[in-house]
């Protein structure tokens, strides 16, 4: 059973977030943790435009919180997202990763260390590469890794590179992306795939 989705995305990520997480139900039962590329000084206009639209909670990640089902975490600008061994967050002021901090890489990588193949991983649109070795890294501990159409994308680049090299799970429309991630069964229907593989 999944726990939680981490979610890397830059160019386009406005429109591409508003897609998806308001057609999550306040009940859903994962975890939901966001880097969007942005300026060190952007204020937090994302979280509380996205939290107005959505019935799950959004808000800004905050160091040592613990996360919870139902709630969408956004990285702060100016600092790195990691998830700690004991599921909680944590912030970094380490240098950019990919030209970038947020890094969509590192949030992915603590995330898939931490939550192993109880983890789904999710590149939207973006003008760099930065996601596909985190991505990579999710499959390589069993998570599942879903990549946003390329040519739904605002800016195709970063879906192309996750798809060039990671054996992706799904490849999956913008506006189709919310109800995929929203089914009920979702989560039983790809552990039930995955046990007739390995039967």
């Amino acid at each position: 059973m999944f726990e939680a989705i981490v979610i890397g995305v830059s160019a386009g990520g406005l429109k591409a977030l508003t897609a998806i997480l308001p057609v999550l139900p306040s009940d859903f039962p994962l975890a939901v943790i966001v880097v969007q590329h942005r300026h060190r000084d952007s204020d937090n206009f994302l979280d509380r435009y996205l939290d107005d639209l959505s019935s799950v909670r959004v808000k800004e990640a905050e160091p040592g919180e613990v996360i919870l089902p139902s709630y969408v975490y956004i990285a702060p600008a100016g600092y790195h997202l990691l998830i700690e061994r004991d599921k909680t967050l944590s912030l970094s002021i380490d240098p950019p990763v990919n030209f970038s901090i947020p890094s969509i890489d590192v949030l992915f990588e603590s995330a898939a260390a931490c939550y192993k193949n109880h983890l789904i991983g999710l590149i939207l649109t973006g003008a760099n590469s930065d996601g596909s070795q985190g991505l990579k890294l999710v499959k390589d501990y069993g998570g599942y890794a879903i990549v946003q159409a390329p040519e739904t994308a605002e800016v195709d680049v970063m879906p192309k590179a996750a798809i060039d090299l990671v054996d992706v799970d799904k490849v999956i429309p913008l506006q189709e992306l919310g109800v995929f991630l929203a089914q009920e069964k979702f989560s039983s229907n790809v552990e039930m795939s995955r046990r007739v593989l390995n039967e």
